[in-house]
């Protein structure tokens, strides 16, 4: 039974771009299949996702924060300051263009909490598969989920607190019970089982289970945006998408170039770049559907899409890299 169980975590881990995407499509056409995923159901799913980045925490990933200070630093500060300021930026961009104007609120919020979410726990793969510094990414990711509860409300105060009034207080209890708790009591369960084999087989299951509640959390939002995306038309689809890639697009971009200035080396450019531009989507349309789902039920549209899309062009950016290294070896 286990070998079936790990056969089907690598198939779903493996493929998570698709798994992702047709999660999405086939949700699209019969919403009702994730009604469910809403509330506190959602609220769980995304723990299970940030249990299971806990449980592979170990004591030498912690120790890797005192001997790497300085390069964490710059990736938490870049991933704080140029993903919150390049949505905004891009938010003031589009609603100039006449079609973007009756979303624009909306869309701005989500794109902003997007923006101002840490890194993705998915990074962390994309890391792995691009050759990246994976124990750097790790780092970089812890770094940014403790930082999270303080700064991203913050961020989304001062950024589009404006339009909005934002429960700063209620969204820092709702990252430190869906990010910090599970996460601390996964490690803690890794510090205490870790050496055991049942534990270590539980472990080796992780990567699907992560993949899973992914899709599923996708699978809830499409139903949540379903009607909303139906009613507005193509047109609601096409702008947010082109917001969402553009601002995902930059991350990767100046995270690379961000990490060239430093001279980083080529594993940690990449590291970087991954970690900038992949934001915790997931866990941004949580807060949405928390917080302004009722005000503005169109925030959470950016949150969706990024949900899925982060999965698929980091996953498309590390092929490149390895294509990259690929024909560099060939030419040697």
């Amino acid at each position: 039974m286990y070998k079936i169980l790990l056969s089907v975590s690598r198939f779903i881990s493996g493929r998570a771009s698709l798994v992702v995407i047709l999660t999405a499509v086939v949700t699209f056409f019969f919403p009702a299949l994730f009604e469910w995923v809403k509330g506190n159901t959602q609220t769980v799913i995304i723990g299970i996702i940030m249990l299971t980045m806990g449980l592979t925490l170990r004591t030498q990933d912690f120790q890797l924060l005192a001997r790497r200070p300085g390069d964490i630093l710059i990736g938490a500060a870049a991933q704080f300051t140029v993903m919150p300021l390049v949505a905004f930026g891009l938010s003031w961009l589009f609603s100039q263009i006449p079609a973007f104007a009756p979303y624009s609120v909306p869309l701005t919020i989500g794109i902003v909490l997007v923006g101002c979410c840490p890194g993705g726990v998915s990074s962390n793969i994309m890391s792995f598969l691009c050759q990246g510094d994976v124990a750097f990414s790790i780092g970089m990711t812890c770094v940014s989920t403790l930082l999270a509860p303080v700064l991203t409300p913050l961020l989304v105060l001062w950024l589009a607190g404006a339009k909005v009034e934002v429960d700063a207080m209620g969204m820092f209890r709702q990252i430190f019970i869906v990010t910090i708790i599970p996460i601390a009591i996964g490690y803690a369960l890794n510090l205490w089982l870790g050496k055991k084999a049942v534990f270590q087989d539980i472990q080796a299951l992780m990567p699907g289970l992560s993949v899973a509640c992914l899709a599923i959390i996708v699978g809830g939002v499409v139903t949540t945006v379903h009607d909303p995306l139906v009613e507005s038309g193509i047109l609601l689809f096409v702008l947010t998408f082109a917001i969402v890639l553009c601002h995902n697009t930059l991350g990767y971009a100046l995270g690379y170039t961000i990490a060239h200035f430093c001279r980083f080396s080529t594993a940690k450019k990449r590291t970087l770049s991954i970690e900038v531009g992949m934001q915790n989507a997931g866990l941004g349309t949580n807060l949405a559907m928390t917080f302004f789902v009722a005000t503005n039920p169109l925030a959470v549209v950016p949150c969706a899409i990024s949900c899925a899309w982060h999965s698929i062009s980091g996953t498309i950016l590390a092929e490149i890299f390895v294509r990259w290294d690929r024909r560099q070896s060939a030419r040697a």
